[in-house]
């Protein structure tokens, strides 16, 4: 690649931000006062700040050390799995993208409604699904015109989107008093007039990584996109800058809040959150500066994940694990039937919005399961490769990521990981093509493990029958 038209880091560290930075943050605030007091939000941030490091890191080890998978996240599960494991996590990462398209989609056109109401509702009639079609193909189109020129409008959005968060922090750091941050820090008084009520350490911490998890769907952004790095070091840098700025953003913009509203006032602002605070120290001015600027971050993030999704596909098809046909390249070196292949997709998931009253949480929730199956794959990789050339340091990292990912999987989603099975049994037909056009013989192996995941899904389709699993909540 002609190293002068490639992402550079400065670009790819938006990029991460961007496509990370979406609705969460907007609401993190009334989400996590549900959740926990600050004092278990703060450990519940150490234990998701550790895991997702630990993931980056070894995103940045694997491609320091297997420079030769260059295929993003999956090429790591193909190297320990075959060439159905990157498959699979390719797969999961590819339904990943566009399901957390759907729910920017329904969050857009709630914000649109909240400024034009008898048009759009509250985001999910018949005009604000035409609408958020519409949008997805413009964005579809934008990309399709060149991955590098869609980073670069990225680039741009993601700062004007941060400008209401810096304006948001200064509020709060001005209003903030140390005696209502502390007056109960680990949530041992009961509020129960405000849907409170005491619950343990422990219960507030994991309850705090539920509601955190979304937030950091996309910050593997650099690593997905290094082919289109001016170089490999420029992915590394990007990755580590993205994820402390993350951090920073996060940890700020959703601790500071304990300090100038009361938890149960903060659990009960509605949505956007940090519009709710805004009103209460600014006025009006500050809530609709908020929403401004949610609206303009979901737009953001959804061009971010309009590339993704699409840039997942490509390289699936090079590893010959998807029909060549899905990876084909236009003249803007853009693969235009993986982008239409999405669009058309999400266009026609668009239409759940009139048959759930909840969603926005139900993609959201797909969404993050679905992109944990990719993460978990990557800390396996890490332990074997670091186990098999006595990197005992290394080892450890992935480890830790493993155990994180793993975790994150039970405590916030398993019912969603099991939905998310059923995304899979299309998925075996074109894989199947795949290794029928390659020549690659399917190993009793491989029919073992796509036996069981069919079987997970004709379950879990069993259990969202009975009721057991709600799409609806």
């Amino acid at each position: 690649m002609d190293e002068k038209k490639g992402i550079n880091t400065t670009e790819l560290t938006l990029l991460i931000i961007g496509s990370t930075i979406g609705s969460g943050v907007f609401g993190i605030t009334s989400d996590l006062a549900t959740a926990a007091a600050p004092g278990p939000a703060i450990l519940a941030w150490i234990i998701v700040g550790i895991g997702v490091l630990t993931l980056v890191l070894s995103l940045n080890n694997l491609s320091q050390k297997r420079p030769d998978l260059d295929s993003g996240i999956f090429s790591y599960a193909g190297a320990a799995f075959g060439p159905l494991g990157e498959f699979i996590s390719g797969w999961a990462y590819w339904l990943s993208a566009w399901l957390g398209n759907i729910a920017f989609a329904t969050i857009t056109m709630s914000a649109f409604g909240t400024f034009f109401p008898k048009v759009f509702a509250n985001g999910q009639n018949l005009v604000s699904i035409i609408v958020a079609i519409i949008l997805t193909w413009i964005l579809t189109l934008l990309v399709n015109r060149g991955i590098e020129s869609a980073a670069f409008i990225n680039s741009i959005g993601t700062i004007c989107k941060i400008i209401p968060l810096v304006v948001f922090v200064i509020c709060v750091i001005i209003a903030f008093k140390a005696k209502m941050f502390t007056a109960d820090f680990w949530g041992n008084v009961a509020q129960n007039v405000h849907g409170l009520k005491q619950t343990s350490l422990f219960t507030q911490v994991r309850s705090s990584i539920i509601v955190m998890m979304w937030l950091f769907v996309g910050v593997e952004g650099a690593s997905v996109l290094s082919s289109r790095a001016r170089t490999r070091t420029d992915a590394e840098k990007a990755s580590i800058l993205g994820l402390a700025s993350l951090l920073t953003i996060y940890i700020v913009v959703s601790i500071l809040p304990y300090g100038v509203m009361t938890r149960a006032q903060l659990a009960a602002g509605g949505q956007p959150a940090l519009g709710a605070i805004m009103q209460h120290l600014v006025g009006g001015w500050g809530a609709a500066l908020i929403s401004i600027g949610l609206i303009i971050s979901v737009l953001v993030s959804w061009l971010s994940w309009t590339m993704l999704p699409a840039e997942s596909l490509m390289l699936m098809a090079d590893d010959q694990t998807l029909p060549t046909s899905w990876g084909k390249l236009n003249s803007k070196k853009a693969p235009t039937r993986a982008l239409i292949i999405t669009g058309v997709l999400q266009s026609i998931f668009l239409f759940s919005l009139l048959f759930t009253d909840y969603a926005y949480n139900f993609a959201y929730t797909l969404c993050t399961a679905a992109i944990l199956i990719c993460y978990f794959l990557v800390g396996v990789y890490q332990m074997e490769y670091s186990g098999q050339n006595h990197e005992w340091g290394q080892f450890i990292i992935g480890l830790i990521a493993t155990l994180f990912e793993l975790m994150a999987m039970v405590l916030s989603g398993w019912k969603q990981v099991m939905v998310v099975s059923v995304g899979f049994i299309p998925g075996f037909i074109f894989y199947l093509q795949a290794c029928k056009e390659f020549k690659h013989v399917v190993t009793t192996k491989e029919k073992i493990v796509m036996a069981l995941i069919v079987i997970f899904a004709i379950v879990s389709l069993v259990l969202i029958g009975n009721g057991t699993i709600s799409i609806n909540n």
